[in-house]
């Protein structure tokens, strides 16, 4: 399900009102919102097209299941939906000669950058089951795969300090890989290398050796570090 929504800040207001009341009436909502009648109608008219409210009786609403859990991430104390950092795996896959997998970026942003394998984890997905079905989409393989580590990964442009990204990753360690490695596809590139050979590059993600460390159990469960891009390189 995606939550990927952008509403009217009159909406948020009738969104807040329904997460603290297990329905409401039409005053009771129009209330927080200042607006007039037919300014309101639109606005309830909108949320319930989303998806986020539907009238349950006359005159009264509800949020929906979708609606509640749009409204459970909202910061209640300025009513703006808080953004969460980005929940995905992070793949080391290792053979017998020491190589690890390398995967180029080739896709906005961070163009150009080496790294590793990642992907998002799907809703519903066993962290398992989406490190399994990245690596298989990314790089054709399989392997026996093992949660190692958390890595929380903040990203900051340079010059002005303003956060670019925030992602969690469940770094997974992959050993015996099988199958025939794709070298090409449509946003990337990979190739096995030694660590030396990826840190070679141009340009090379921050965290590669941590990323490494971790998979291998040669540090903390958790790591959070903080990494600084310039403009361009984002």
């Amino acid at each position: 399900m995606s939550l990927d929504i952008k509403v009217h800040d009159a909406q948020t207001a009738i969104l807040r009102e329904l997460l603290f009341h297990p329905h409401a009436g039409f005053a009771q909502m129009q209330k927080p919102t200042g607006l007039t009648s037919d300014h309101f109608n639109f606005h309830i008219a909108r949320l319930v097209e989303l998806g986020l409210v539907h009238k349950i009786t006359r005159g009264q609403y509800a949020l929906t299941h979708k609606g509640k859990e749009y409204a459970n991430k909202m910061d209640t104390d300025n009513n703006t939906i808080e953004r969460q950092p980005k929940v995905a795996v992070l793949l080391i896959l290792e053979r017998e000669d020491g190589k690890v997998l390398a995967q180029q970026r080739l896709k906005q942003p961070y163009y150009g950058y080496w790294g590793r394998a990642t992907g998002k984890i799907r809703w519903g997905e066993t962290i398992l089951q989406a490190a399994e079905r990245e690596l298989m989409e990314e790089t054709g393989l399989t392997a026996d795969l093992e949660f190692k580590a958390i890595y929380h990964k903040m990203d900051y442009n340079q010059e002005s300090g303003d956060m670019l990204e925030d992602k969690l990753f469940f770094v997974m360690h992959g050993v015996n890989p099988r199958g025939e490695l794709i070298e090409e596809f449509e946003g990337g590139r990979n190739a096995w290398m030694s660590q030396d050979e990826v840190k070679a590059q141009d340009k090379v993600f921050d965290g590669i050796d941590a990323s490494l460390h971790m998979a291998r159990g040669d540090g903390p469960i958790l790591v959070e570090k903080a990494h600084h891009y310039l403009p361009a390189d984002y």
